[in-house]
This record gives C-alpha cells, structure tokens and sequence, in this order.
C-alpha cells in the first residue's frame, strides 16, 4: 500500500534536489511557474526509481529557451513546435514543456497543438489520473485535480476525462493502459476497460512504429501478462499481434492437450525469471521476450486431431518462425530482431531430442553452430518451455539441460567451440587444390566444417589429407 507519509518526504526531496532548485529559482526570478510533472511524481509517491526529469511551465518556448540557455551546458528545440525545450543542466537532461491544452481531429491521433495558461488544464488532459499530478516548485504543493493520489492508493488506473473522449482523442493511450497495468501491478477501472473495447477499432489510426513502441514498453515490464491479457480481452491485441488471441484454441471433448495461451504466459513469465537469475539487473531483453510469446504461434495453423485423443502439431516451429517474421516486419521492428525471434522460434524445439537420448559430441557442435549468436537466449527460452506439472517429468528434462550446457561449456573450453570454423580457410583450400574463387571452394569448406563438427580437431596436416582425398574421389 502507498505509505503517504515516506512519499511526500520523497516529493520533498524531489523539489530540494540541485538541478531542480536552481531551475525553480529561475522560472521563478522571470515570473513564471515551474512544476515537476508526470511520471516522476507518480513514481515519487510509489517509492520507485526516478529518472529523467519532466517540467512543466506558463512560459512560451522562447522564454523557456531564453531562461534556461544561462544555465546550461547544452539546449535543443526539436520539440520546440510542441512546446517543449530540452537542456543540459548540472550533467542532467531535463525537458521542459509549457502548459498544453491540445485538441484531436479523430482522424489521426496528432494532435492540433494549443498552449495552455493553467497547470490545472494541463492536467486534465493527460492519460491517467496517476500521471496527471505535479509538484510546484519553489514550495513546494503537490497539484492533483483528478484524484491521481486517491488512485494510487487504490491500485487503480483511470482516465481523468471520460474514457471514450480520452482514448477518442488519443488510440494509443489504450496500449498505454495495458503497459501502466503491468508496470504498476494496477487494476484497470472498469469504464476504462469497457472503452478500450468499445473503441479497440480506432487503434487503426495509429502508425505501426508507435504500436511497436508500446508493445516493447509492455515487454520490458517485470510482469507483461498482466498488460497482455488485458490487450487481448479487450480485443485489442487482435489487432496488431492477432497471433496471440489465436492461441486460445477451442477445447474438443474428445481430443485433450494443454491451453496454448496460458502455456505461451507461462514461458514468458519463466523466461523473464531466468533473464534475471542468469543476467541480473541487465536491461530488458525484449528479442528473448518475444520469442517466449510468440514461440508457439505455429500451433494453431498444424492443429490435428489424432485418432484416440492426441492433438499434434507438426512443423509449428518452422510454421511460426515464418508467422513471427511477416508480423514483426508489418510491425517495423528492426531486422536484426526479427532474425532472431525467428531464428529462436525455430529451434526452440531441438533440444527435446537430446533430452530423450544423449547426444554425440557432433550433435552438440551442431546445435552451438546453429543458435549462433542466439544461444543464451536459446537456453532461456529452452528451459522456460518446461511448463509441466509433471515434477518427475521437469525434473528429467531440467537436468538434461543442465548437462547440455555442461558439455558445451567443456567443448568450448577445449576446442574453442565459439569460433566453429574448419581448419583450412578458404585462401589454404583454394592454394591446396589450385582452385579459383567460387562454388568448389564453398563445397571444400562445408565439407571441411562438417569433419569439424564430427570430429572436432583433427590437426592442419590431417585436414589438408582428408581435403586431397575428398578432392580425388570428386574427379
């Protein structure tokens, strides 16, 4: 529960701190108002980690600009046509943002850009009530006309206007709203959720990078399911990842197997667990993320229904690594994430078969060769698959995998099993064969790399021999 007490000590501190003083006493020389806005307040109030500094002011930009340019190291103006002016001050960056009173076309979610003369007003447009309170400065006097306090000590998330003219007015705050439930551990109000369903449809006018934004915002969370699961009951997630609502397959009497939504939650939630035993306090690693939500989107498209009661689904690995790369790109993440997710999804299955037998040293260069660059992330999507109840069951496949890591950690050491190469390069292939660059010089060295990945080090002198001979049995 909020402790009301430690934050408005905690507010005081914020107020007192070096580069806000100095700032207030600035605005405050010039005669204009100055306040401490947003999430930094709110986070303040909850006793969690602030950042970066968010002002908000009467001033016009040019006076912002002409106030703080004495005090700073540096200044920029690219958000100058929304009113906001940013500043280096005492090593810290600060954004400062005169009183907006916006309005929206219901066309676009850009708004028509209009200053405001109140921080009242300002307020009042905002998303949430919890992010709708400031802190004047000098003073100081916490300002919260929509009840963001009260809100925070309830644990709910609201509007401060009516939901439908809110979200009306901007789509993406409903995406918001599924972030700010994860991030807070907060219950949506329940005229909140009703709009975000009512009006899920009007999210199409929102660009697919704002989309991407907030999706990646939810998945850095520590508990993103509970922001999924409001983004799907609302119908919003069909939207623009319609491949997680799919996953709830309708349940067939006579055919049983385990509920591949909830089962894709749980291996998100085991694979952020891991994340953080294995990584610490590293940042969010939104590409493992995906990959744990989206690893088994296949399974819908190969569903089929066995005679006696078993469900299979064949190939969904391949299928929803195909899934997971046309979405992403619809969704303008980057390539290099897209690869990945694609590439982890796709394998995310190889290692069950070592866990029903053990494998040659070959068979595990093979598996290191080909996760590549992704097989950290293949070991926490691996493990966090695991979801039986069955604890004999997890138990055998958590020790397997145990010794799987063990054993390319011991090969690794002995044979530097990173670099994964042949011995001969393409240069020492193309001067033992008297060969030119080209398609030969490929083949010589997949076969090079496949005695390798079999054998492991066999010595230059040996490869050279074994590369002559396969030469000669080619004609």
């Amino acid at each position: 529960m909020l402790n009301m007490v430690d934050g408005l000590a905690r507010l005081g501190a914020l107020a007192e701190a070096p580069v806000t003083a100095l700032l207030a006493r600035a605005f405050a020389d010039a005669g204009y108002e100055l306040a401490i806005v947003g999430g930094p307040v709110r986070d303040a109030l909850l006793g969690r980690r602030t950042n970066d500094l968010d002002y908000t002011t009467n001033a016009r930009p040019d006076d912002i600009l002409r106030i703080v340019k004495p005090l700073a190291t540096a200044t920029w103006d690219i958000g100058r046509a929304f009113g906001t002016i940013g500043a280096k001050v005492r090593g810290e960056q600060v954004e400062i943002t005169t009183y907006r009173a916006d309005s929206y076309d219901g066309v676009t979610r850009k708004p028509t850009v209009a200053f405001g003369d109140t921080l009242e007003e300002d307020l009042s447009r905002r998303d949430f009530t919890v992010n709708a309170m400031a802190l004047r400065v000098p003073g100081p006097s916490l300002v919260d006309p929509t009840g963001g306090v009260e809100d925070l000590v309830a644990g709910r998330l609201r509007t401060p206007a009516d939901p439908d003219v809110s979200f009306g007015d901007d789509p993406l705050r409903m995406l918001r709203a599924a972030r700010f439930a994860s991030q807070l551990g907060m219950v949506v109000a329940d005229d909140t959720t009703e709009a975000m369903t009512r009006l899920a449809a009007t999210l199409s006018i929102v660009s697919p990078e704002r989309v991407q934004g907030e999706l990646v915002k939810l998945l850095s969370t520590d508990a993103p399911d509970r922001g999924i699961r409001l983004l799907v009951d609302t119908g919003l997630m069909e939207l623009f990842l319609p491949e997680v609502p799919a996953l709830r397959l309708e349940v067939d009497e006579h055919h049983h197997h385990k509920d591949v939504y909830e089962h894709s939650l749980t291996v998100l939630s085991q694979a952020i667990g891991l994340e953080r035993e294995r990584h610490g306090d590293a940042a969010p690693d939104v590409t493992l993320r995906l990959a744990a939500l989206l690893h088994d989107i296949g399974k819908p498209a190969t569903r089929k229904l066995e005679k006696g009661g078993a469900v299979s689904f064949h190939h969904h690995d391949v299928k929803g690594a195909r899934m997971a790369r046309k979405r992403l790109q619809a969704l303008r993440f980057d390539s290099a994430t897209i690869d990945a997710v694609a590439q982890l999804i796709e394998q995310h299955l190889r290692f069950f078969g070592y866990a029903e037998g053990a494998w040659t040293d070959s068979a595990v260069r093979r598996y290191v060769r080909d996760a590549g660059d992704q097989l950290e992330r293949l070991h926490i999507l691996t493990r966090a698959d695991v979801t039986t109840r069955n604890k004999r069951k997890a138990n055998r496949l958590r020790t397997a995998y145990d010794d799987i890591e063990s054993r390319i950690a011991l090969l690794a050491e002995q044979e530097e099993l990173d670099a994964m190469r042949p011995e001969l390069d393409g240069n020492r292939i193309q001067e033992l064969l008297g060969i030119p660059p080209g398609r030969e010089v490929g083949e010589a060295y997949r076969y090079l790399l496949d005695i390798r990945l079999d054998e492991g080090l066999i010595g230059p002198d040996a490869a050279e021999q074994r590369l002559r001979e396969w030469w000669s049995a080619r004609g």
